[in-house]
């Protein structure tokens, strides 16, 4: 009671603002017009229509929406191997040690000695032990307590710097969490993307091969003539050229999804396919007061700027003075046995109040670096709340015209398949010659892939709307009791109980 009672005496009011975290921007929405639903291009799979909903749940595990369980045991091997997980909790327990430690200066400080000496004293001078001896052994055991009370708040400025630090650190792990995630939901997409793209470049050049066999025989026979032979050779071989580069890409592409996964390009990698990625028919859009609550680049840069708010306290107080109490007890002896016998004890009461007078303005210009730090840290966040909402836009945005994108790419593709088919009729009729089919069938290649890409880029930018909304990460179930992390979590909360009923033991 009495070291609670000089704690609730001496720990006055901490100096320096008081943090508030900044108000959600006062926007109501994130684009100028209204959304409303995404054209559907149903000649094309995964060209569904799709509708925005306001403040629709986005689930902790976002990347299921598309029904891939390949794609979600992809994403889950990815979260449990990937190393810059590890290397994340790995910095947040770095963060949080230090805090432990820096709480650690609102205790005081016991420091335990024992020191045996022998030594001889000069016969000059008066001999120091009682029984008159110049040689003699001296055996000293000490405990010394030192504590400084947090008379302007020092420790708790820094305390709270260091914790808001910590929850930077908090949400630069969530962030990785959601980067990881979206990048192999993107690579993924990007790997079914060329597999389709090679098909239809296979199938081309399957389509090519047969054609230029039946013109050389007709040659032969001299039913064709000798340009319509090497017209096909050579859009054979044109064809042919682009299959390489695209079988490049995917192999690399295959690399990154092994990396992403914590694995080496040897090890097999899932294979996917664009038309076994479901997009959902509903796309969440949180409200935008909500957003800077949902980000974890927005509550990482509140964070740091709760650290700048609290580290002008701390210049604050540096400039004020500093009290120390000390005592000191302990017992000496000339003999080991009678260390603790009557008569050998000695102790020590101090207190030391130390103001600094002139030191060439040094506090003064880190109280100013300081508050400078703090505008810029508050100008850091408002161009990562800037950044964030035009994610958010630019999501939205590209959904909407990616529909009418796979729209207008699918009835391309649709149409020039008619075109090919109606000239292969024509040539067999003998209406057309075979440097039109040769046309018709490079345009139908180019709308086939062409309808892909636009396919790929929609589900992409699904993904992407995800990201930029944050993930869902709030919305993740608490861990099971009697788990690892419960048991870090529940220490934790044990730790900050202690130390609040410590430092203010009025509550």
């Amino acid at each position: 009671m009495v070291g609670a009672a000089l704690v609730a005496a001496l720990s006055g009011c901490a100096v320096g603002p008081d943090f508030q975290p900044p108000p959600a921007p006062d926007v109501a929405a994130y684009t100028a017009e209204p959304l409303g639903r995404t054209a559907s291009a149903e000649v094309a799979a995964g060209g569904q229509a799709q509708r925005f909903v306001d403040d629709m749940q986005i689930p902790a595990q976002w990347w299921t929406v598309f029904n891939s369980p390949a794609l979600t045991a992809l994403v889950e091997r990815s979260l449990a191997n990937n190393p810059t997980v590890p290397a994340a909790q790995a910095a947040l327990k770095v963060a949080l040690e230090t805090v432990y430690a820096q709480a650690g200066s609102f205790f005081p400080a016991i420091d335990g000695s024992f020191t045996p000496t022998r030594q001889k004293t000069s016969s000059s001078l008066s001999p120091v032990p009682s029984q008159n001896i110049n040689v003699f052994s001296l055996y000293t055991g000490q405990l010394s307590l030192s504590y400084m009370p947090d008379v302007f708040g020092l420790n708790r400025r820094t305390l709270e710097s260091l914790q808001a630090q910590a929850d930077n650190q908090r949400f630069q792990l969530e962030a990785t969490y959601l980067t990881l995630s979206s990048n192999v939901v993107a690579s993924a997409i990007q790997e079914a993307s060329l597999r389709d793209q090679i098909k239809a470049t296979e199938d081309s050049i399957t389509f090519g091969r047969e054609a230029l066999t039946l013109l050389q025989r007709q040659l032969k026979a001299g039913f064709a003539a000798g340009l319509d032979v090497a017209a096909q050779e050579a859009q054979l071989a044109q064809t042919e050229a682009t299959l390489p580069p695209l079988q490049k890409q995917l192999a690399q592409q295959r690399d990154l999804l092994a990396a992403l996964a914590g694995a080496f390009p040897n090890e097999p990698a899932q294979t996917f396919e664009l038309d076994s990625l479901q997009i959902p028919t509903n796309l969440p859009v949180s409200l935008p007061s909500k957003l800077v609550r949902q980000r974890p680049d927005i509550r990482a840069a509140e964070a740091s700027l709760q650290s700048a708010s609290a580290q002008i306290g701390v210049a604050i107080a540096n400039r004020l003075p500093n009290l120390t109490l000390n005592a000191t007890w302990g017992t000496a002896a000339l003999r080991s046995d009678q260390l603790f016998g009557s008569g050998n004890g000695f102790w020590s009461l101090s207190g030391t109040v130390t103001q600094s007078i002139f030191d060439g303005f040094a506090l003064l210009h880190k109280e100013r670096a300081a508050r400078a730090a703090f505008d810029q840290a508050a100008a850091e966040y408002k161009s990562t709340v800037i950044t964030a909402f035009q994610n958010v836009a630019d999501s939205l945005l590209a959904l909407k015209y990616d529909a009418d994108a796979l729209k207008a790419a699918a009835e391309a593709e649709r149409a020039t398949r008619v075109q090919r088919d109606i000239t292969r009729r024509q040539l067999d009729l003998g209406q057309v010659n075979y440097l039109s089919l040769i046309q018709a069938q490079q345009t139908y290649l180019a709308a086939v892939v062409n309808r892909i890409q636009a396919q790929a880029t929609r589900d992409a930018d699904v993904a992407g709307l995800f990201q930029a909304l944050g993930g869902g990460w709030w919305n993740r179930p608490p861990p099971e009791p009697g788990s690892p992390v419960a048991k870090v979590e529940a220490a934790e909360r044990s730790f900050w109980q202690t130390i609040a009923d410590t430092i203010f033991p009025w509550r």
